[in-house]
This record gives C-alpha cells, sequence and structure tokens, in this order.
C-alpha cells in the first residue's frame, strides 16, 4: 500500500535530534527570550533605585540577606521554564508508530469563476476574494473527502486534482487570478463538462460539484450540461457570488491609475449577479443554490445540509506515520522550572541565635 502523507505528520525540522510537529508556534521561544530581557532589565533599574535610596555600606542594614545573584537565578528561572513550555508547544517529536488507515468520503470538485467580473467590490474586498474565503471555509470542515479545484471564465482548467491535502489546495488557491485566463467571459457549460470529466467513479452517489460564480453565463450552455450531470446523478451545487445591485469592475488604465472596464459606447459595465440563471442549474440536478446575500457563509451552509450527508465510499488506503509526540517531557521540566522560581526567595535565610 502506498504510504499516506497525513498533514499532522511532523514537519521537517530538527532540533537537537527532535522533529517539529507545530513549528508554525516557533514565535513562542521569542517570546520566552524576551522575557529574559525584560527580567534583566528590570534587575537592573532596581539596583539604580536601591543606589539612589540606600549606600552600598548600609545596604545590608536595611537590605538583610538580600542577594543579587538570587534575584538573577530567579528571572533565569521564569524564562527557562517558559522556553521550556514554547518547545512543548512545538510539539517536539521522537519515533514513529506507523498503522494502516482507510478513508471514506466524497469526491468534490470545485469550481471557482476567474473572469474579470469576479474582480467587482460589490462583496468585499472583491467577489473572487470572498469566493476563495468560502472555500477554504469548507476545506477546514472536510474530513477523508477528495477535492479538486478547476478555474474558469471563457475555459476551464485544472488547478488542483483530487486530493486530500489541505495545505496544497489553499496554496494553489491562493494563486489563482484572472491573468491565468486563457479565453475571457463566462462559460458555465465548460467549466461543469470539465468537472465532470475529473471523477474516476461517475455513479453519481459520491461525487459532487461545487461553482462559485456571479452567474453570467455569456455563452448560456450551463444548464444542458448540468442537465448531463443530472443524468449521471451528480448534483451541482451553486454559490453565487455578488449582489443584485452589481459592481463596477476595476481595471489598470494605460497611466497606471485604476478606472472601471467601460463597453464600446464608453459606459462603465455594470456587473450584477444572475441568481435566476444558476438557481435553475441547481435545481436541474437536485442541487441547492444560495448567494453570499442570503448566507454570511453559504458553501458552509450548504456542505452541512446537503454534502455531508451523501453517501461515503473507500477512497483510499494506505499506511500512515503517527508521530510521537514527545511534549510531556519538556513540559514537566517547565513546570520544575517554574515552582522552583515560585518558590525561590531573593533573600537568604536568617539564621537564628540559640541561647545556651
Amino acid at each position: 500500500m502506498a504510504a499516506l502523507f497525513d498533514l499532522g505528520e511532523a514537519v521537517d525540522m530538527s532540533v537537537l535530534g527532535f522533529d517539529l510537529l507545530r513549528a508554525e508556534y516557533w514565535p513562542f521561544i521569542l517570546a520566552a527570550l524576551v522575557l529574559l530581557v525584560v527580567g534583566l532589565f528590570g534587575l537592573v533599574s532596581r539596583a539604580r533605585e536601591r543606589e539612589r535610596l540606600v549606600s552600598g555600606a548600609q545596604s545590608n542594614r536595611f537590605l538583610p540577606g538580600y542577594s543579587e545573584n538570587r534575584a538573577r537565578l530567579r528571572v533565569i528561572l521564569a524564562a527557562v521554564g517558559s522556553l521550556l513550555m514554547a518547545l512543548a508547544l512545538l510539539g517536539p517529536v521522537r519515533g514513529h508508530t506507523q498503522r494502516e488507515v482507510k478513508r471514506r468520503g466524497v469526491d468534490l470538485v470545485i469550481c471557482i469563476d476567474t473572469s474579470r467580473s469576479m474582480q467587482a467590490r460589490d462583496v468585499r474586498p472583491s467577489r473572487l476574494d470572498r469566493a476563495k474565503r468560502e472555500i477554504k471555509g469548507l476545506l477546514s470542515k472536510l474530513g477523508s473527502d477528495r477535492v479538486a479545484l478547476v478555474g474558469f471564465s471563457g475555459d476551464a482548467r485544472d488547478v488542483a486534482p483530487l486530493t486530500h491535502d489541505r495545505t496544497t489546495l489553499i496554496a494553489l488557491l491562493d494563486a489563482v487570478r484572472p491573468e491565468d485566463n486563457r479565453k475571457g467571459g463566462t462559460d458555465l457549460g465548460v467549466a461543469l463538462e470539465h468537472a465532470l470529466g475529473l471523477f474516476d467513479d461517475r455513479t453519481g452517489n459520491h461525487e459532487a460539484i461545487v461553482l462559485l460564480t456571479d452567474g453570467e453565463d455569456l455563452e448560456g450552455n450551463g444548464l444542458k450540461v448540468a442537465k448531463d450531470a443530472a443524468a449521471q446523478g451528480i448534483r451541482v451545487y451553486v454559490i453565487g457570488v455578488g449582489t443584485e445591485r452589481g459592481g463596477k469592475i476595476p481595471v489598470i488604465l494605460p497611466d497606471g491609475t485604476e478606472g472601471f472596464m467601460q463597453a464600446s459606447n464608453g459606459m462603465e459595465i455594470v456587473s450584477r449577479l444572475d441568481s435566476s440563471t444558476l438557481e435553475a442549474l441547481a435545481k436541474a440536478t437536485d442541487g441547492l443554490y444560495l448567494s453570499t446575500e442570503e448566507s454570511v457563509t453559504p458553501l458552509e451552509y450548504i456542505y452541512e445540509r446537503s454534502i455531508s450527508r451523501m453517501d461515503r465510499r473507500e477512497l483510499d488506503g494506505g499506511i500512515e506515520r503517527v508521530p510521537h509526540d514527545r511534549y510531556q517531557w519538556t513540559l514537566v521540566l517547565a513546570l520544575v522550572f517554574i515552582v522552583g522560581e515560585c518558590g525561590f526567595r531573593e533573600r537568604r535565610a536568617r539564621s537564628r541565635k540559640v541561647n545556651s
């Protein structure tokens, strides 16, 4: 069986022979170092204030038993304890266990409209950015489902094949832009045709298409291809991105300033969400339609209401490496240092005279 690459696997970064499971928390190490610097600076400030109040010759009289070295040691204990807690948060890994896993889920092909009209800002910060946000929200909810990404305008192109790798999907999604379009306009039909070609088991029981667009189907083929999908038992779920009132399409003018796209008569083009076309397309496949005007998170709502209830099938299996998180080791040491700092006093215990 092929090995599976799980997102929980330790990153390829070693510290003293340990891999790090959560390397993204490295700034907490800097926080521990800042605590050390602040603590030492505080000791210097306290020493200056004492010199202003009490001369060195009288310090033992007014501050009996006080030890500067003990004060420094307390700061060091606190800083080391914080550093060890930061290391525990990073997830030090030593050793792995291999286990056989089986994944059950559905195959989703997400088609994102990258036409020029998706740059309109009637939805903030733009229609395209809002569509990306919807997809990222969905990816955070998926379990073992496989996802493919398709970008489309007047043509369609693969962004990512069916995969479990959420990190790569997000990175590729962030890179999607209108400049990658080979053909202008919006053709929902070509997007759906391309999506149908990505499924390896077209029973329709375990596959679905998600379409995010402003609905301006300039070629008018979307409904026809949607009916072909329905004949295969594949549902199409549609997210309308935009507003009914519409928005102007920003462009960069020859002088480098920002303007708006104009028609041949010189009038600025206003792109409006075509909800009726998209709703008809979704209904043709027994899918659902929801717009960004109707819901804050329409794609997550559709997933929870319908897609998550689809029949699952076994997608793949393999061997998964489960890292052994040794955070307990550094956490116990951190507690020892912190308890030591709390119980350590800056003044030496005064010896009691015993009367004979």
